[in-house]
């Protein structure tokens, strides 16, 4: 499939400008003044963030609110549970905060909502148990904030709700005690994009203080903000940066046992990065909510040594192996039945429905078939009487809307710009997806069939040194908004010494000027014929370390023909 280069701007006058005050490579300025860095000051937090730049958590809407009734419930020996979703975001939360809890109250549990028998948020089951059990106090992690009519059921059976979410809040809110999300409008938190774990995390710091307890008494979960952060695709920006920085520092030094054992499990023996909890432990914990039971996550990342964690862990891992075959064996099915319809190969969207396929992995298979197809895509498969599924949209096309224009052939659908789930009648399936494709065609703008890929600036290989890369690894760690950069190098040709590597792969050595690097491009064995003239490469800087010896290499990105 061809692909859409954009290369980013640049204000040649800012980079200059920060060039002069950092006495640094010109790119690397250009790379921080995409990032809104322009000044030495803005340079000096970025590069070394500090925990006391974190905001007041008293600035949040309803934080006295929210420590008065846990205060209380202490003093009354009321009966408190920790509730939080199925995913990274709700489980590291639950987990911080029924960590934190423990060390001075014990009447307290924790709660964690099946994913098929209960669904997303709050949930009827999960308040029926706080009403059997005598819990008094739900503190919810993650969800809470759209769950008007359940908090109000809870409100009537004697249950206050303390709230910590931050997803997008509809006009009617919850009658909860107290409703924590800097997303609120008339909330003056100063930074907005906190996720479930992070308004979490704040409720902490705000309860030490109160109870004067050492800052460090909640640093101790900064481990699992990191997780959440990196999960949950928030950007990595203000004091997102700020937690995932010290958090990660954290999982180097002194990790939570549970983390810990997923990166001994996952084979994981250098610095943990990011992109290490994004791949490595995320998937892991996840799995535990698609294929079963996500309990278990929390009762891995609370386990009091490292033996029970592991135990967890174990259980886990084995989830992960469930569902990455199941990813597999239905991405297969579902790449076999558009290839078998020359009707489908067409579109410009894809539904497809079986009734066997994996509840818990079809939102996995929907942005498996995106990278074949790069077209809006949406999975179904049988639930109950029902068909439901998962819905993925492309770069820079809102998802959300074209389902709600379908949603004459929809029970319940909700989501997000890039993301989104529905229920039908499964006799409705071929109706829904006629009226998707429709809306498709007529509202996605042609450009966004293309795939694009953004690259931050161009480079030439002999800019390519440890000093530069040095420099690289320290904009760590990268995420939404704070991506790893990617460069592009323009007539470069083969040394001599490029190869296929396991029939598919290619192994790249190329020269620029004088100068050879080396690289190496996954899938891309199709591309060997471009290097018999010069190629102009998109690519990541990687670092390859091989019996000792540690080299720069370039991560192909693509690959083409220089004009």
């Amino acid at each position: 499939m061809e692909k859409r280069w954009t290369i980013c701007n640049d204000d040649e006058e800012t980079t200059a400008a920060l060039q002069k005050a950092l006495n640094i490579h010109p790119v690397l300025c250009k790379l921080l003044c995409q990032r809104g860095i322009t000044d030495f000051d803005s340079a000096k937090n970025f590069f070394r963030p500090q925990l006391s730049q974190l905001h007041d958590p008293w600035l949040m809407k309803d934080m006295h609110k929210a420590v008065d009734r846990i205060l209380l419930a202490f003093e009354k020996k009321e009966k408190i549970l920790v509730f939080g979703d199925y995913d990274v975001d709700g489980t590291t939360s639950v987990a911080a905060m029924y960590s934190f809890l423990k060390k001075f109250y014990n009447e307290l549990d924790f709660y964690i909502p099946h994913r098929y028998r209960e669904g997303y948020g709050v949930s009827k089951a999960g308040i029926e148990y706080a009403i059997e059990n005598g819990f008094t106090l739900i503190i919810s992690l993650d969800c809470g904030i759209k769950s008007v009519e359940l908090i109000s059921y809870a409100k009537e059976k004697g249950i206050d709700f303390v709230v910590c979410d931050h997803h997008l809040p509809d006009d009617q809110l919850p009658p909860a005690v107290a409703l924590l999300n800097p997303k609120q409008p008339d909330c003056n938190y100063p930074y907005k994009e906190l996720c479930g774990c992070g308004v979490g995390f704040k409720l902490m710091t705000a309860l030490a203080e109160k109870m004067n307890l050492p800052p460090e008494s909640v640093y101790g979960y900064l481990d699992l903000v990191a997780t959440a952060i990196a999960a949950d695709i928030v950007p990595m920006t203000g004091e997102n940066r700020i937690l995932a920085f010290h958090g990660l520092k954290k999982a180097n030094e002194n990790p939570n046992n549970g983390i810990r054992a997923l990166g001994q499990l996952s084979g994981l023996h250098k610095e943990l990065l990011i992109h290490n909890l994004v791949f490595m432990i995320a998937p892991r914990v996840n799995a535990a909510g698609r294929m079963d039971d996500a309990r278990k996550a929390v009762q891995m990342f609370v386990a009091p040594n490292y033996e029970e964690a592991l135990h967890y862990a174990q259980m886990l891992h084995s989830d992960n192996t469930d569902r990455k075959e199941a990813d597999i064996t239905i991405t297969r099915e579902a790449l076999a039945l558009i290839a078998g319809n020359e009707e489908w190969l067409n579109r410009k969207s894809t539904v497809l429905f079986q009734e066997h396929w994996h509840k818990g992995v079809v939102g996995i298979v929907a942005s498996r078939l995106i990278e074949h197809y790069h077209r809006p895509t949406i999975i179904l498969t049988r639930s109950g009487e029902y068909a439901a599924g998962s819905a993925r949209s492309v770069p820079g096309f809102n998802l959300y809307e074209a389902v709600h224009a379908c949603r004459e052939h929809l029970l319940g659908y909700g989501g997000h710009f890039a993301a989104a789930g529905m229920t039908l009648e499964i006799e409705k399936v071929d109706a829904f997806r006629n009226k998707f494709e429709e809306v498709i065609a007529a509202t996605m703008p042609p450009h966004l069939t293309t795939p694009e890929i953004p690259i931050d600036s161009e480079i030439s290989f002999k800019d390519i040194t440890p000093a530069f890369y040095n420099i690289l690894c320290q904009m760590e760690p990268f995420g939404p908004e704070n991506v790893r950069p990617s460069f592009v190098v323009r007539k470069a040709i083969d040394s001599g010494f490029s190869k296929i590597v396991k029939e598919e792969h290619l192994r790249f050595s190329l020269r620029q000027n004088g100068v050879t690097l080396t690289g190496i491009g996954f899938g891309m064995a199709n591309k060997y014929p471009l290097l018999s003239k010069y190629v102009d490469i998109v690519f990541k800087i990687d670092e390859n370390e091989w019996n000792g010896q540690k080299s720069l290499q370039m991560k192909v990105i693509d690959v083409r023909a220089s004009e």
